[in-house]
C-alpha cells in the first residue's frame, strides 16, 4: 500500500510538472518568440493593412467579387476547389485540393467550364486562357497568379477602372515577384489595392 501511494504521488508530481511545462511555459515561450520584431507580422498571418485597416493576407488568396459582373474592375485569383461556383470565390476557412486526377471526368468538365467563363469575361479565345486560370492549387487559396493570367486581365481592368492599359501593366509589374513556383507571380490582393488607389478608390 505504501509503494502504491508513493507511485501515485510520483505520478501526480510528473503530471503537475509536465502540465506547467507543456501547458504554460512552452505556449508562453512560443508566443514570446512570435513577438520578436521581424517575426510578429508572420505570426499574425502576414496581414496586409491599408490606412491602418486589415484588408487581407499576403499568404491567403480570396477571389474578389465584383458588385457588377458586367463592369468587373478586379484581377482574379486562381479558382478554388472548395468553391460552389466554377470560378469561386473559395472559403478561406476550409482549404484543400480536389484530389481528382487529370482524367477525372468531373475535373475535365470543370476545367472546360472555367475556360469558357474566363474567355467570355476577358473577351479572348479559349486557347489564350493560361493553365493557372482554370486549375486549382493544392491549397485552393494561392495569393498569386502567373504573369500570363495577369496580362490576360489587364484590358478588362483598365476598361472598368478608367486607367490606361499602360498604367495597369505598370502596377502589375510593381506587384510581380518570385511568388510563383518556378516563375514570377503577381500577388492579386496587392495589385488590386494598387489599382483601386490609382483609380481614386472608386472601386
Amino acid at each position: 500500500m505504501n509503494a502504491l501511494l508513493k507511485q501515485t504521488l510520483a505520478g501526480l508530481r510528473v503530471l503537475l510538472v509536465m502540465t506547467v511545462l507543456l501547458g504554460v511555459v512552452y505556449p508562453l515561450g512560443v508566443w514570446a518568440v512570435s513577438r520578436i520584431p521581424g517575426l510578429q507580422g508572420n505570426a499574425e498571418g502576414s496581414i496586409i493593412t491599408q490606412d491602418g485597416q486589415a484588408v487581407g493576407s499576403s499568404l491567403i488568396g480570396v477571389d474578389p467579387v465584383a458588385a457588377d459582373p458586367a463592369k468587373d474592375p478586379w484581377f482574379h485569383n486562381r479558382p478554388s476547389a472548395g468553391s460552389k461556383d466554377a470560378l469561386g470565390p473559395g472559403d478561406p476557412s476550409s482549404s484543400g485540393a480536389s484530389n481528382k486526377g487529370p482524367y477525372n471526368e468531373d475535373l475535365v468538365a470543370a476545367i472546360g467550364e472555367r475556360k469558357k467563363l474566363i474567355a467570355a469575361r476577358e473577351g479572348v479565345q479559349e486557347s489564350q486562357v493560361p493553365a493557372d486560370a482554370v486549375t486549382t492549387s493544392g491549397s485552393g487559396l494561392d495569393p498569386a497568379i502567373s504573369v500570363a493570367y495577369a496580362d490576360l486581365q489587364v484590358p478588362r481592368v483598365a476598361r472598368n477602372t478608367g486607367l490606361s492599359e499602360e498604367k495597369v501593366r505598370q502596377l502589375v509589374a510593381e506587384n510581380t515577384s518570385g511568388a510563383g513556383i518556378g516563375a514570377p507571380g503577381v500577388t492579386v490582393l496587392k495589385v488590386n489595392l494598387a489599382v483601386r488607389d490609382a483609380a481614386g478608390g472608386a472601386h
